[in-house]
């Protein structure tokens, strides 16, 4: 039998655009030179018990990225973890010149 997502939060968008934050930490704005429009990433919630459970954005092969913003976290990690499914495509990847928060643009659609 197949699992269930649990309800989508009311209100939310199941496709939105969305910024990464996080992206110069620990070296990870080098990790943006690889990516190109149209990648997937892989988004990744943070596990239960966290107080406030981030959205965590990471590469095919592992690395993070960054994660959503808070807004957005508070709402679909929650989800996430009770079994929805989130995919996320790069739209845009921008130099070192745009805003941090601004160098990395998501598509990300939410099943089930």
């Amino acid at each position: 039998m197949k699992p269930t997502a649990p309800p989508f939060p009311t209100g939310r968008p199941r496709t939105f655009r969305t910024t990464v934050h996080g992206t110069v930490f620990a070296g990870r704005d080098r990790l943006l030179k690889d990516l190109t429009p149209g990648d997937a990433v892989h988004l990744i919630p943070d596990p239960p018990g966290q107080d406030r459970p981030e959205v965590w954005v990471h590469l095919a092969t592992g690395e993070p990225l960054g994660h959503l913003p808070t807004e957005i976290s508070a709402w679909l990690a929650p989800w996430m973890l009770g079994g929805g499914r989130a995919a996320a495509k790069a739209l845009k990847i921008a130099s070192d010149e745009v805003p941090s928060w601004r160098r990395l643009v998501l598509l990300v659609s939410c099943s089930g």
